[in-house]
């Protein structure tokens, strides 16, 4: 990387760095590269690279605090556009952006592919919802994705949940995914991408990995080959939290309340636990600490997006969520969020001490996504759908005669911070109709929190071609959004006001978030300022392990480099 600018953070959290060993290093970017065995890879869902740096600032005790000192911190990080959960982890691990990996989020639209459920392809128009979420589950439901081990009501029903089944295909029903034309096969999730991952390169290197997450269908993560990922843990977030009622989606589910979350993310920390400790992730047998393995947090994001929760100290579900006034300083629920996560780090960070394996472990501290907004102030939830239907009977009016059954223009639109829309009609016409009308849509009522509404809370808009371009594919590609809105600060697409803030969109609290590498060989205390991506993560973990980046072929087609 050229003209880096770093910033040695001095003695922050001194008194309690990890125990590391102590190496030689440089004064600048320069590291001593030190080989590890392994690397412990965590996403804090939501988080800023401001809340790190704020949490380590106010709580210099921390664990946080630690990796920070013993480490270094690339504050000028960017996860990939659009800023969702699926390209963005899938980001960390192949070292790819979207359009070289073909994963723009995890609800889309692919007009090559057939609907879900198909099972006669003859004559078949292609054009299907390609949702590789929890619709992917057995039983969405239920926190086990439907395997059987939540059975029914009980004290605790999810008592058996570490047992799930570690290989994350076997949680997913065929009749629950798209199909290939080619063949008329279901499509999994690892079929979908069009690139290896670390997993695969490591795999193929006879070394153990491991990932937990919160949908089955991260079995992505395992990539083409099917075999990346040696053992999962994905219990379903979207899912029952009620003891009552387990089996059946509804509310409370996990995400509705941040101590639940906090509850689910749990369970996975214990599975991460499990495999430091060279068991599986039930904490039976003995494989062996995995080489590159790690989890996903959602409690920061629960924390940013709920508008009130219980938290500790305050169970009265009344606790405000997401910042304070300042629009930038954590209030109560999310700063009960961070403690919970660098409580779990610690945990983790023990687990590894006890084993001897502080000295051959990386740990890397990132996110899928940051959230946005963070000014309350500045937050306008518009009901989408409302915009949706009215461009569908827009068109309708002026390019089908007002045809009661004529196919409407928008196939579907994944909204979050941002808008995605795929149609029926690709044509020129249609998409410069739409950039035209949404460009135009001012209408008021649609804003749930009654302010006003210009150009359908849209800042940019890409239609065609240029949405395309914009992404950096061909037209043709039958993946690619035919429509990408920017959306304006604090525009949140949503029908209710059960959440204050989202993610998907290319604001900077969208998209900067913490990049942060502890391991043996690190220059302690250097934040480096230089502008870097999250891709960037996939080329690191395997120079950390002693691989050659250029096994990952998104590495070689986009010229992905290592973080040092």
């Amino acid at each position: 990387m050229k003209n880096r600018t770093t910033v040695t953070l001095g003695g922050l959290a001194a008194g309690i760095l990890l125990a590391f060993p102590a190496v030689a290093g440089n004064d600048n970017i320069n590291t001593n590269t030190t080989k590890v065995e392994h690397v412990l890879l965590i996403s804090v869902d939501g988080m800023h690279q401001s809340d790190l740096a704020w949490y380590v600032l106010t709580h210099p005790k921390s664990t946080l605090a630690a990796l920070v000192a013993q480490g270094m911190d690339f504050s000028n990080a960017s996860t990939p556009f659009p800023s969702d959960s699926f390209p963005g982890m899938v980001g960390q691990l192949t070292g790819g952006n979207p359009s070289i990996t073909g994963i723009y989020y995890d609800d889309t639209w692919n007009h090559a592919l057939f609907p879900v459920g198909t099972t006669n392809c003859s004559g078949t128009v292609p054009g299907a919802e390609t949702a590789y979420t929890e619709a992917c589950d057995i039983n969405d439901g239920a926190l086990d994705a439907g395997e059987g081990l939540v059975t029914g009501p009980g004290a605790n029903p999810w008592v058996n949940i570490l047992k799930l089944n570690g290989n994350a295909k076997q949680l997913m029903s065929t009749a629950h995914l798209p199909v290939d034309p080619a063949t008329c096969s279901p499509i999994y999730p690892n079929q979908y991408i069009h690139v290896n991952t670390v997993f695969e390169v490591v795999h193929q290197h006879r070394m153990l990995t491991a990932w937990s997450d919160k949908h089955p269908a991260y079995q992505i993560l395992a990539g083409p080959s099917g075999k990346g990922v040696d053992e999962y843990f994905c219990p379903e977030i979207n899912s029952s939290a009620v003891a009552s009622n387990p089996l059946t989606y509804g509310q409370p589910d996990w995400t509705s309340d941040n101590l639940l979350t906090q509850q689910y993310d749990n369970y996975k920390v214990e599975a991460v636990v499990n495999w430091i400790n060279g068991l599986h992730h039930d904490g039976t047998g003995n494989p062996g600490t995995p080489a590159v393995f790690g989890m996903n947090f959602q409690t920061v994001s629960t924390g940013q997006k709920l508008p009130t929760s219980k938290t500790e100290g305050d169970l009265s579900g009344n606790a405000k969520g997401g910042y304070l006034a300042d629009g930038a300083t954590p209030g109560v629920v999310l700063t009960n969020a961070l403690d919970f996560v660098d409580q779990s780090l610690g945990k983790m960070v023990s687990a590894l001490g006890s084993r001897g394996l502080l000295s051959s472990t990386a740990i890397i501290v990132s996110a899928k996504h940051g959230q946005s907004p963070m000014n309350l102030a500045a937050l306008n939830r518009i009901d989408d759908g409302k915009i949706i239907a009215a461009l569908n009977s827009a068109w309708n009016k002026s390019n089908q005669g007002g045809n009661p059954n004529a196919t409407p223009l928008v196939a579907l639109g994944t909204d979050d911070d941002g808008m995605l829309l795929w149609f029926n009609d690709r044509s020129s016409t249609a998409t410069e109709y739409a950039k035209e009308f949404l460009t135009n849509y001012n209408d008021s009522s649609a804003s749930v929190d009654g302010k006003p509404v210009t150009s359908a809370g849209l800042w940019q808009i890409y239609t065609g071609v240029a949405a395309a371009q914009l992404v950096g594919v061909d037209v043709s590609d039958p993946r690619v959004p035919d429509v990408i809105g920017i959306a304006q600060y604090g525009v949140v697409y949503t029908g209710g006001k059960g959440k204050i803030a989202e993610h998907g969109g290319d604001h900077l609290e969208d998209r900067n978030v913490p990049i942060l590498i502890s391991w043996p060989g690190a220059t302690a205390g250097l934040n480096v300022t230089d502008p870097v991506e999250t891709t960037q993560i996939a080329p690191t973990i395997l120079k950390l392990l002693g691989l050659n980046p250029n096994e990952l072929q998104a590495v070689k087609i986009e010229g992905t480099q290592p973080l040092f």
